[in-house]
């Protein structure tokens, strides 16, 4: 449970940093609000790693909770990798995201979290 107290507390940084024209901050607290959402609902489900690896993280959530258990819809596949590309564009690039960039990264984040959330609540 703990972390997805810690996706909705990213979830909340998120939006305070979009609503004040912090993009880049908010796409990088955007990710990982849907990074800590995903190790939630990995634990719930009985899979846990001693070190949080993100490409391992997105490959478990993948593999085992959309492909082979059916947990989770397959819409949510690309939901990490999409979130994280943009995260890497804010931290690692000389390139800014845009306000239109981070509010697409943020919603989606929501409705990612907000679905894991209701799942690991059931």
């Amino acid at each position: 449970m703990e972390f997805l107290n810690k996706a909705k507390e990213n979830l909340t940084a998120a939006r305070i940093c979009f609503d004040n024209g912090l993009y880049n901050a908010c796409a990088n607290r955007s990710y990982y609000a849907a990074l800590h959402a995903v190790v939630a609902a990995l634990a719930h489900r009985g899979i846990s790693r001693d070190k949080i690896d993100h490409g391992q993280v997105q490959a478990d959530f993948s593999g085992e909770l959309i492909k082979r258990r059916k947990v989770y819809p397959s819409r949510f596949k690309s939901c990490l990798p999409d979130l994280q590309f943009v995260r890497n564009q804010a931290d690692y690039s000389s390139e800014s995201v845009s306000r239109q960039r981070a509010y697409k990264r943020l919603s989606l984040s929501e409705e990612f979290v907000g679905f894991i959330e209701k799942e690991i609540l059931k």
